[in-house]
């Protein structure tokens, strides 16, 4: 793939889905001051407004003006306006998919495939706002009754990224509302049209003004440690890289707040000599080309046994080499830019360093010059196990392969990392693929499939990769404090 292969983007007006001012205790207030950039070309497709430490904390205000009436809202209204939510979502499906593909840059199939997977989260959570179960028990003394209820933990700042601008905003906003919690969100700087759009559709559906506030700022630290100081916050949920997740968890700590952290990965797939060799492949595209590897669960380290290693090695790369590069509205496109040239700068680097140590470039490899943010699909092997790519997380369309020889050898190699987010395990051997995945330090494990993502399933990892879950049954606990009543009767 060369540069001048690309197609010029085509030509869309900015969907007016959005808005570009803070949204604060149900009102618009319009501004400047952050750019967003269209990474398949470098222009500027809107500017919005620089949210202050001030404004920060009117969002806390009004978050906590809020929150009396909103945790004494019956579970099933509540249900209800997340129900609702989830229904303008899919109305507005295509614009909102072609929101995210704009600011950033992922191919229009990818983008559908988000906004459907977001919307589940606020299908899913308005299932379990009105199933949020307590207990009750005897005492061993029998002296008396143990009851358990759960309430609201309080205000939530909830911190999203901008690799899934929709996706990571409801995984967190739907739980947080199901759960009677008011919220601030701060999308990334990067992606901010896409919550702005999220936060119409949840007014047009219901929210109360308060009860979902959004605001947006060049100065990330500034405003969360200020917010994080206020001591009506008592919730902070964030997504993103794991040196900044252990920062927010040092600011948390000076007041206690509840933390969930879905921070980095760095995900193993092990392809045994037994797997279907197409299924494997089939899969390994799917969890390594998944947004353009601009995933945390995207699998960088492809441990293939050796007497499948050479098969594999070929079908990969011929499916990498055919994948059409560009910008991610155009048709047919299936992999869009990074995010920023400078993504583009730090893979090329980390592969370039270990062709330098002796890796071999099979397809790929070189960062696309001209306009936009682009890399191509790349797929080496002969990499050493001390690279740099080997640690990293690569967040691009990379594949780095290693061969392996003994079941033992794999897991070994796959744990020898300080994450622990997500592993693929590939065998036909069920019983084998099970036992390896107990043995595997990892949050989640597939196996047989490339995606492992679910709203009904708890997402989360172990190690350096964070604390608590997302999704499933477990992720409304995140927001609840169970309280304990000793009854005497």
């Amino acid at each position: 793939m060369k540069s001048d292969d690309l197609p010029p983007q085509a030509s869309y007006d900015t969907p007016t889905l959005h808005a570009g001012g803070l949204y604060i205790a149900g009102r618009w207030e319009p501004g400047t001051g952050i750019p967003v950039a269209n990474p398949a070309t470098g222009d500027i497709l809107a500017e919005v407004a620089d949210a202050s430490v001030e404004d920060a904390l009117r969002a806390v205000d009004a978050a906590a003006a809020a929150a009396a009436q909103w945790r004494s809202t019956p579970a099933r209204q509540r249900a209800e306006i997340l129900r609702r939510w989830f229904q303008l979502m899919t109305e507005h499906a295509e614009e909102l998919a072609r929101l995210i593909s704009l600011e950033n840059g992922k191919a229009l199939p990818d983008a559908r495939g988000e906004v459907s997977h977001a919307a589940e989260f606020f299908r899913w959570y308005a299932e379990e706002a009105v199933r949020i179960a307590g207990e009750f028990r005897h005492s061993p003394s029998g002296a008396h009754r143990i009851l358990v209820d759960h309430e609201p933990i309080g205000i939530a700042l909830l911190i999203t990224p901008w690799n899934f601008p929709a996706a990571m905003a409801t995984r967190k906003i739907g739980p947080a509302l199901a759960a009677g919690c008011t919220v601030i969100l701060k999308p990334a700087a990067e992606t901010p049209l896409t919550a702005f759009a999220l936060a119409r559709l949840g007014a047009e559906a219901g929210v109360p003004p308060g009860v979902v506030n959004v605001i947006t700022t060049s100065r990330p630290a500034d405003i969360t440690n200020a917010v994080l100081a206020d001591r009506r916050v008592r919730k902070l949920s964030f997504t993103g890289s794991t040196c900044v997740g252990r920062l927010l968890l040092a600011e948390a700590a000076k007041n206690v707040v509840s933390c969930s952290m879905e921070l980095g990965g760095n995900a193993p797939f092990l392809v045994f000599n037994d797997a279907d060799l197409d299924s494997a492949l089939e899969g390994a595209m799917v969890a390594k080309m998944r947004n353009a590897g601009e995933a945390c669960t995207a699998a960088n380290r492809f441990y293939v046994q050796s007497g499948i290693h050479d098969a594999f090695v070929a079908g990969l790369t011929q499916r990498m080499a055919a994948l059409k590069v560009g910008p991610g509205l155009n048709s047919g496109v299936q992999v869009g830019p990074m995010i920023t040239s400078a993504a583009v700068a730090k893979i090329d680097r980390l592969v370039q360093a270990a062709v330098a140590q002796g890796a071999h470039i099979h397809t790929g490899g070189q960062a696309l010059p001209g306009a936009g943010y682009f890399y191509p699909p790349t797929v080496i092997d002969n990499v050493p196990r001390d690279a740099e790519i080997a640690k990293a997380e690569i967040f691009g369309p990379v594949a780095c392969v290693y061969r392996f020889e003994s079941e033992e050898e794999a897991i070994v190699a796959a744990n020898d990392t300080e994450y622990g987010l997500a592993v693929y395990v590939y065998s036909q051997d069920l019983a084998k693929a099970m036992r390896v995945g107990k043995r595997l330090e990892s949050g989640m494990v597939a196996i047989n499939r490339g995606l492992m993502s679910d709203p009904a399933a708890p997402f989360g990892g172990v190690k350096q990769s964070g604390i608590g879950r997302e999704g499933g049954v477990t992720g409304i606990l995140e927001y609840l404090e169970p309280k304990y009543y000793a009854v005497s009767f």
